[in-house]
């Protein structure tokens, strides 16, 4: 009898799996909309960065009071005055909505439905970049070269995401690794299923350290038995297709 498997002792609520999140700054959202009327004016108080997330966050203290956390964007700085709603005017680091910017504007930290806080490029280095204004609401083009379309009077804020260039720079000591991967909940490093032995993954046994049986997998199956390519489409290259 072999031991439970990694991802059967995932989520278990063991230290080996849990994220620090007590340890987090706070959410990255937006205020909601009914506390946004007209156009609020606010600075920069602090860039902080919150363990977990590869983007900064940006402290931003309004008029009466109002403070929250968003993502910082390229050449924001401390003690930068803002504009935030939807009469706010386009310039770099301002909270605007879709639908007052003209076509070919670079923003991020973009809103899906009013209020929701922001749903669409918010990592390190990414951006969307308004393509065209329809009656459905406003189309954007994001990093991935996907268009997706948002409400008109979503916000978003103007500029890329700091950080850019992140995941570029090479880990040159594990520990760096692994405390970046310990700060997202996951385990690392992990050990391939073909190095084990066949009691403790069903990828283990033989000599010559591959699978030598399909690694797909239904979605039914169960916890010791669901890994590998799990209800793939399709496994190896794609066949082309005569015309």
């Amino acid at each position: 009898m072999g031991k439970r498997i990694r991802v059967q002792r995932r989520g278990r609520g063991t230290p080996t799996f849990r994220a620090p999140t007590h340890k987090r700054v706070s959410p990255a959202k937006y205020p909601p909309p009914e506390v946004l009327k007209g156009k609020v004016k606010g600075v920069v108080r602090a860039l902080v960065h919150d363990p977990g997330r590869g983007a900064p966050l940006a402290l931003i203290e309004c008029e009466g009071g109002l403070a929250f956390y968003t993502v910082a964007v390229e050449g924001l700085h401390v003690g930068q005055s803002i504009e935030i709603g939807p009469e706010a005017s386009p310039k770099l680091g301002n909270i605007v909505q879709v639908s007052k910017l003209p076509e070919g504007s670079i923003i991020c930290n973009v809103e899906k439905n009013p209020g929701d806080g922001g749903k669409f490029a918010r990592s390190s280095g990414s951006y969307a970049t308004v393509v065209a204004k329809t009656p459905g609401g406003v189309v954007l083009r994001l990093s991935s070269g996907k268009t997706t379309t948002v409400n008109g009077e979503a916000l978003a804020t103007i500029g890329v995401v700091a950080g850019f260039g992140r995941t570029e720079k090479p880990f040159m000591k594990a520990g760096e690794k692994y405390y970046l991967m310990r700060a997202k909940g996951r385990k690392w490093p992990i050990t391939r299923g073909v190095a084990m032995i066949a009691a403790v993954h069903p990828h283990g046994g033989g000599r010559h350290r591959h699978l030598g049986k399909p690694g797909t997998i239904s979605r039914h199956a169960p916890p010791g038995r669901k890994v590998g390519l799990i209800a793939a489409r399709q496994s190896g290259r794609s066949k082309r297709t005569r015309k």
